[in-house]
């Protein structure tokens, strides 16, 4: 990220998804190769050819091979994906603007310049709300923006947010050809105070 500021540019916070998402990946990761453990020794023991006496013990080896592959799959198919997906989603505030970066080999970014930045806003479900995290909407205007989902210590953030919001110079330059929506336009007092609506 530090090869890719902007003049002047300096980072702030960078911060990933809160990590509840990889609540129930975690207990599929424990639970999925004990069972597959257990079923493998009930297997050796013979407990399949006593349950269906027609498979022999020649089988047991297969038996045992799809259960490894069984609790495998599993793993691979549900748990892997799920932690790489939350290890490559970041979130980066910098002193001119909220980046939101996705994906590892096919890598999305979606950034808002704080000087386009209408309003801010926190909302929070129940959960959210023990867990101190909360989804972060910013407003660009011109029906752009971004939302920052599960942003863990929201509060903490949101603060790093409108102090650098506070700290932008009144001729900020807008990125990327963006331009205010009115010449001299300014920003209005509710985003530096910032918008919060709790659930």
């Amino acid at each position: 990220m530090r090869k890719e500021l902007l003049p002047g540019e300096q980072v702030i916070v960078v911060t990933r998804p809160q990590p509840r998402v990889l609540f129930l990946p975690a207990v599929v990761f424990i639970v999925v190769p004990a069972l597959a453990a257990f079923a493998s020794a009930w297997i050796i023991r013979g407990g399949l050819s006593a349950l269906a006496p027609a498979i022999t013990g020649e089988w047991t080896f297969w038996a045992v091979a799809g259960c490894v592959l069984a609790g495998l799959w599993i793993l691979l198919g549900y748990c892997l994906p799920r932690l790489l997906r939350w290890q490559a989603t970041r979130y980066f505030l910098t002193s001119q603007r909220v980046l939101a970066r996705y994906g590892m080999l096919r890598r999305r970014d979606r950034q808002v310049f704080l000087a386009s930045v209408r309003n801010v806003t926190i909302s929070q479900s129940m959960l959210q709300r023990m867990l101190r995290s909360g989804n972060i909407s910013l407003d660009a205007g011109h029906h752009f923006g971004n939302v920052l989902k599960d942003v863990p210590e929201v509060a903490t953030f949101h603060r790093f947010l409108l102090d650098a919001l506070d700290e932008l110079p009144d001729d900020e330059p807008f990125g990327f050809g963006q331009a205010p929506e009115e010449p001299g336009a300014r920003f209005p007092r509710d985003v530096r105070e910032g918008g919060r609506d709790e659930r």
